[in-house]
């Protein structure tokens, strides 16, 4: 057994505060065996006159004796603790050794200390030390196998375990980053801007649920991947460090893209292909430091993305910081922007920081930036030029790293050609556009967005059961929501209040839904059935033909849906006629 130990070339170290010499002789003992060791004390007294009797009775010296401040694991087979403290605080990781807990031998003179530990030893090395790496190699061939990449890092965020397919789906090899700080090996931080180990204060905040980032391979690939992180515990319960899971989605996402098979991203809802391609966008604008224009009508959800695209990058552990530039005088705005000092104006009782300076590191979102004065549009544009301005009233520049992206809803070229813009401010501004479409050109998207509102007030209202009748659905299908999404949130709410059933009918809408009109062909001729009076014979017989079935007998009568149904609640007798 000795032999075959010794042709492995294990590496074992041995680590005491309160018995340094014992850890020294049981490294001594061990390494006669053909077995490498390291000592970890704090100390030790006549060290000549210990080493001396050692060598004398055949030991061979420790390879390496090393102080018990930041020991490090890493490339141990296994690890010894003698005493009483130490070894409940090494985690159970993938990557570090197993660990033995011996209590400290009692023999009072060295001669015998010597034979007690050598004893021991000879147990360990005989009996299960080959056991337990064995059991610790095979637990890591399990995760080498696995098609999910594995990584884990201590509290340092030094990597200590990186598998085999860790290797594949990044493009780093391990030689390369094991032992490595991983925002050092990984360009833009490998977990995607939500590291929890930048600084102390962060190291309990883990994310609890799977998300996606945007990862750039070592060969320069862009890659979407799916995380989840684990923290790992020693056994007082103290964090130690994480194990991090993850797989590549980027060609099943690239053809769910083209299939239109995404219906959610990063908090927004939509699977049109013109959807499919702003989620796209948001992907490989996540990593990057660019300035973003996102233009779109009101409500169709710009900030959405404003904010989609800090949270999918690595800027998404600092804040984001949004600002309605069309909602505040100019005045009031380049404090707001800038921040101020004390006294600079009437009211300013003590120095402010201003937008930009809350986002440092972050992003500023700069809603309806076409609202913005000319003067203010000089401002903004040193800002954007070299990161720096100065606080209302004050005399010291200020420099920051923001990352700026804004939004309107207006024609800005429009504005340049109207002199109402600066044409210098756009192009920093629009180094890459972003086009929402409103909701009248996405309108199979209605349905999903109807159901996740529908969930979401569910939730906030406490109702088990709320839903839209087919008729319901096919009339907000039909209309153009001027004001898009929001429109549709509100009439979502809307019918919440008005219908306390569990299912909203028609009757039900706001009155410009019930009353649309019909819609007129390129000719002008207004298109469809011209309208029948309707009567309380002419309906229950309709609904008699059809068996009760409103929308086809709506059809048949030449009325559209609504009308048939404000005629109902107008006379209901029809109904209750037919019924009875």
């Amino acid at each position: 057994m000795a032999k075959l130990i010794k042709q492995i070339n294990h590496r074992v170290i041995f680590i005491s505060e309160e018995f340094a010499e014992q850890a020294i002789i049981a490294a001594s003992c061990m390494a006669v065996k053909g077995i490498e060791t390291v000592a970890a004390v704090p100390g030790i007294a006549q060290e000549a006159v210990l080493k001396k009797a050692l060598v004398k009775k055949g030991f061979k010296w420790p390879g390496k004796i090393v102080g018990t401040e930041n020991i490090e694991l890493f490339g141990f087979d296994l690890a010894v603790f003698i005493g009483e403290t130490g070894s409940a605080l090494i985690p159970p990781l993938p990557g570090l050794p197993p660990v033995l807990s011996w209590a400290g031998m009692k023999s009072t003179s060295r001669e015998d200390l010597i034979h007690e530990i050598c004893d021991r030893i000879a147990e360990l090395v005989d009996g299960y030390l080959e056991t337990l790496i064995r059991s610790r190699q095979n637990s890591e061939l399990v995760l080498d196998n696995l098609q999910e990449g594995i990584i884990a890092h201590d509290n340092d965020r030094r990597i200590f375990f990186f598998n085999k397919a860790a290797e594949r789906i990044t493009g780093y090899q391990r030689n390369e980053v094991l032992g490595m700080d991983c925002h050092k090996v990984f360009p833009g931080s490998f977990c995607g801007g939500k590291c929890s180990f930048c600084n102390a204060e962060h190291q309990s905040i883990l994310p609890r649920a799977p998300y996606q980032l945007q990862f750039t391979s070592g060969s320069g690939e862009p890659r979407q991947l799916e995380m989840s992180i684990t923290p790992v515990t020693d056994r007082l319960g103290v964090v130690q460090g994480v194990v991090a899971s993850f797989r590549d989605q980027s060609r099943e996402l690239e053809l769910a893209g083209r299939l239109g098979e995404i219906e959610r991203f990063s908090g927004i809802i939509g699977r049109e292909p013109r959807m499919q391609e702003v989620y796209q966008t948001i992907r490989e604008l996540a990593d990057s430091n660019v300035p973003v224009l996102i233009n779109g009508e009101s409500g169709t959800g710009k900030e959405l993305v404003a904010v989609a695209i800090h949270n999918e990058g690595y800027r998404g552990r600092k804040l984001f910081v949004p600002i309605n530039c069309g909602a505040l005088p100019e005045n009031l705005l380049e404090s707001e922007l800038f921040g101020h000092v004390r006294g600079a104006f009437t009211g300013a009782v003590r120095d402010k920081k201003g937008r930009f300076e809350l986002a440092d590191g972050g992003t500023i979102f700069l809603d309806e930036i076409g609202d913005i004065s000319l003067a203010m549009q000089v401002k903004l544009l040193r800002v954007l030029q070299d990161g720096t301005f100065h606080r209302v009233g004050g005399e010291e520049t200020v420099k920051v790293d923001v990352r700026v992206v804004s939004a309107t809803h207006k024609d800005l070229k429009k504005e340049i050609a109207e002199g109402r813009f600066r044409e210098d401010l756009f192009y920093r501004l629009c180094v890459v556009p972003v086009s929402l479409p409103p909701l009248r050109e996405r309108r199979t998207d209605i349905p999903l967005l109807v159901n996740y509102f529908i969930e979401q007030a569910n939730r906030e209202e406490g109702r088990d059961h709320f839903a839209l009748a087919p008729e319901t659905l096919d009339l907000m299908l039909g209309y153009d929501w001027p004001g898009n999404v929001r429109e549709l949130q509100n009439v979502i709410r809307f019918l919440m209040v008005r219908c306390r059933e569990d299912v909203a009918l028609p009757h039900h809408l706001p009155e410009n839904l019930q009353n649309q009109r019909p819609k007129v062909s390129p000719a002008g001729q207004v298109t469809g059935k011209r309208r029948k009076n309707l009567s309380v014979e002419l309906v229950r017989s309709a609904l008699k033909k059809t068996g009760n079935n409103r929308l086809r007998a709506a059809k048949n009568l030449g009325v559209g849906r609504a009308t048939l149904y404000r005629f109902l609640d107008n006379h209901p007798e029809a109904f209750r006629s037919f019924r009875a």
